[in-house]
Parts: C-alpha cells; structure tokens; sequence
C-alpha cells in the first residue's frame, strides 16, 4: 500500500521521510536537493556555519528545488538565534531544532510564518513543544548518531510520547536503515513519518571525504561507541584513536578556544574542529558520529536509489497506519 504524505505547516512531502540535519558540512544543499527532488525533506545541517555560509547553501537549495528544504540548527550553538533569522531570511521552508529547548524559537516562527520542528526524547518536552506551537515534533532515540537526549530505544519511547501528541504530526527517528523498518514505525506504532540520517551519509551526493564514508563502510557493530561531547550530551560515534583517548579520560583542549561556539562548553575538545576533520578525510583524529545501526549498511547509493529501495520495501509491507490525521 502507498504511504501517505508527510505535511508540516503549509508544507508536503509527498513520500514521508525526512533527511537528517547534519553537521558540520556533512549535509549541505548537496545532498538537500536530491532529497527534497525525491518527494522527501531535504535537511541542511546549519550549527557551526558561519550565518553567511549557511543562508548561501539556503539560497542555492531553494534555487535548485521546488521540493521541502529545511534547516537543522542545533540549540546548544552560541549564534543560535543569528542563525535561525539568517535561516528564515534566505527563504528557508522550515526550521529543526534540538539539544536543548527554546521557548523563544516558537514566537520567532509564527511572526516569519516558518514551521519548527522539534526534536525531543520525552513525553513532557513532547507535549511542550505542541502547546508552544510547534509543526511537528521528532522523536529521536538512543540509536540515533550524533547528540542523544535519552539511553533509551525509539521503540520504548516513542509510544507514550504518541499518547501525549494529538494534534500534530509525530516523526520517528534514530537507527532506522531501510524501508521495512520504517513502515514498521508507521503502521504499527503510529508514526507520521520518519529522519533518516546515516543512511544518507553513504550516499553519492553526501559530499563528505571518501575516507569518511569508508569509515562507514568498515564499521562493525562493536564499533560504533558513545562518548563524551563538550555540548553536556553523550554522541554516538565510530570509534578511533580520538574516541579512544577522549573515553580514556584524556584532557584534548587547546589553551585558547579556536571556535567559541557553543553557549556552554566544557572544553575538553573542540567539537567544530573535530568534526571538520573528520568531514575532510582525518577520520583516526577526527569525530566521526554515526548511528547504532551505520554497521548494517554496504553500499554507498544515490539518493534516487536509496528512496526507491525505502519506497518499495515500505509499501510492500505497510498497510494503513495509526498516525496524526487532520481530520481528527
């Protein structure tokens, strides 16, 4: 059976997935725009750009797309609200946003008309976030890469956090791999639909190093680690050198922040710094953050391939859903 469409705000997706938001330079318009070509909502991962840099990627996916073009910009990020204005001034669809809760983002996005998305890990926040006015909330659980809100698997918490959210479209995200797994979430648990974002990582379009998508490629299960970041969250991330000397209890700093970032850092790294070395190819001293599940994952695709396999293994297997309805 086909899937349902994905609407948020004045905004629909026509096949109901989401691409990740990742950062630093991992999701540009690059990967964005063949995404939201495909029907999904291409993602631009805003934190630790440069306002200028960002609102031009902003620019050049709204110029090359008539298709969903959001931006993920991550609360903890010092220039937090600078990048939000920089992302609504360039004509940005819709704004996503975690680590961390902004009351304040609600108020921005009803006075420029712009949807926010936000990611959350629990019921409470969950329930916030709707009676502030958000479009829609993801639920984002342990297996998910990067910063992590909860220990806990999406399956266990994405029900309750259903429970609590009635008015608008719930989105399932951390793990997910394929196209089974993600009618699974919709048919059986209710979701409205899903982010996808390692996945997207081992895509033609990403255009990350070879070296990082290699780093993919060559994970094992055993691997793929927490550790520690200077945001205040545990990551998830591919183990190497780095990752070994940080879960060590090694002290990586610099005398003098190079970045200054982050609006509180304990600064026993510099995760701009670290993440860029990675994007650019130095994945032994670099971060490289992945999802739980990056381990199943063999083939690096385009992302017109990647969504006709999500398509045709979802719609072989869903049968109508539980989700949000605007009828109800």
């Amino acid at each position: 059976m086909k899937l349902p469409s994905l609407k948020i705000g004045p905004f629909t997706a026509s096949f109901p997935l989401i691409q990740g938001g990742m950062s630093i330079r991992v999701s540009t318009s690059a990967l964005a725009v063949p995404v939201a070509e495909c029907g999904g909502i291409g993602v631009i991962g805003g934190s630790g750009l440069p306002a200028e840099e960002l609102s031009a990627d902003i620019k050049k996916a709204k110029a090359a797309t008539k298709g969903v073009i959001a931006v993920n910009i991550m609360y903890a990020m010092k220039d937090f609200y600078k990048l939000v204005m920089s992302s609504i001034d360039a004509g940005i669809d819709m704004i996503i946003t975690g680590a961390g809760f902004s009351r304040d983002i609600f108020k921005i996005g009803r006075e420029h008309n712009t949807p926010i998305v936000m990611i959350v890990s629990s019921p409470t926040l969950a329930k916030l976030a709707e009676k502030l006015g958000a479009a829609a909330v993801i639920v984002e659980a342990k297996e998910a890469g990067g910063h992590l809100g909860t220990d806990r698997p999406l399956r266990e918490i994405f029900p309750p956090i259903r429970e609590v959210v009635k008015k608008i479209p719930l989105i399932a995200a951390g793990g997910l791999t394929n196209g089974y797994e993600m009618a699974e979430m919709m048919d059986q648990y209710g979701a409205d639909g899903v982010q996808v974002a390692s996945r997207f990582v081992l895509s033609k379009e990403c255009d990350v190093s070879d070296a990082f998508k290699q780093a993919y490629l060559g994970a094992a299960k055993e691997d793929i680690v927490l550790t520690s970041s200077p945001v205040g969250l545990p990551g998830r991330a591919i183990n190497n050198e780095f990752v070994r000397h940080i879960n060590a209890g090694e002290d990586l700093s610099t005398k003098k922040c190079p970045q200054l970032c982050l609006k509180k850092c304990d600064h026993h790294y510099c995760i701009n710094e670290r993440l860029m070395m990675a994007r650019n190819g130095n994945v032994r001293e670099g971060l490289v953050f992945s999802g739980e599940n990056t381990y199943k994952m063999d083939k690096i695709l385009s992302v017109a391939e990647i969504f006709r396999q999500f398509r045709e293994q979802a719609e072989s297997v869903y049968k109508e859903g539980l989700g949000f309805s605007p009828a109800t």
